[in-house]
């Protein structure tokens, strides 16, 4: 039996966040038969920049409070050819493989357990689902943006429906003003120009609050010039994201 912790990363964290990494690992375990239909690219540096980015929570925490608080966080080390956990099961691998099964139940069920863990302490639950994109390519006529934000058309964050007016009144809304009043580019983000929008996939519906009670899920597509590319704009967005969700775990408007 191959050891889950050295393909599944996690840990539980001190406040109700949690961030999940399921594209970027690049580890070839050769006991897995690799899939064949979907996409099967990496998310390249999704895992460092998760990592960079609880280490901005860190330090923003300490900074405002003097507190030690960080979230908590699930990846996976395993590369997309074999295993695509942002999938229903019987999409997500070669069936035969039972290895594969297992890394997929042990992702899954620890984002549930860290869910509830959040929602019986906290009562409250907000799960950051991070992937990436490559400029290059997006589709023709679209905004050229950084950043993606997907929301399953706000159900991951709304059990019920919600009026017009209040679609920006959540933790989306403050990303998009957050990164608007620093000239960093966003979708949605741009009410008159073609938006190159995507929903969010089965890990953002799955465990979202249409689905889950309590929890609230984000997918954020970062773009390779903050991954790869661009040191000082991935410094500046991981700063604006730690800051907004500070802010946003220290005011009254969550849930």
């Amino acid at each position: 039996m191959e050891d889950l912790n050295k393909y599944i990363m996690h840990a539980k964290g001190t406040i109700p966040l949690i961030l999940s990494v399921p594209h970027g690992g690049e580890l070839l375990c050769e006991k897995i038969p690799p899939r064949i239909n979907g996409v099967l690219g990496i998310d390249k540096n999704t895992i460092s920049l998760a990592q960079d980015l609880i280490q901005q929570i860190k330090n923003i925490y300490y900074e405002k409070i003097n507190q030690s608080k960080k979230p908590s966080f699930i990846f996976c080390n395993i590369a997309r050819s074999k295993i695509d956990l942002n999938r229903p099961s019987e999409k997500a691998f070669n069936q035969s493989s039972t290895l594969a099964k297992d890394f997929y139940l042990s992702y899954h069920n620890n984002l549930v357990k860290y869910i509830t863990h959040n929602i019986t302490c906290y009562n409250q639950s907000l799960l950051l689902d991070i992937h990436g994109f490559e400029v290059d390519s997006r589709p023709r006529g679209f905004r050229d943006v950084d950043i993606i934000l997907g929301t399953d058309n706000l159900k991951s964050l709304y059990a019920k429906p919600i009026k017009k007016k209040e679609w920006e009144d959540n933790i989306r809304g403050d990303i998009i003003k957050n990164f608007l009043d620093k000239d960093i580019s966003i979708a949605p983000g741009h009410p008159r120009r073609r938006e190159y929008i995507l929903s969010g996939g089965f890990i953002t519906k799955k465990y979202g609050a249409s689905r889950f009670r309590n929890s609230q899920t984000l997918q954020i597509e970062f773009s390779d010039r903050i991954r790869i590319h661009n040191d000082e704009l991935k410094t500046i967005v991981l700063q604006s994201l730690a800051e907004v969700i500070f802010k946003y775990f220290n005011t009254s408007n969550f849930l």
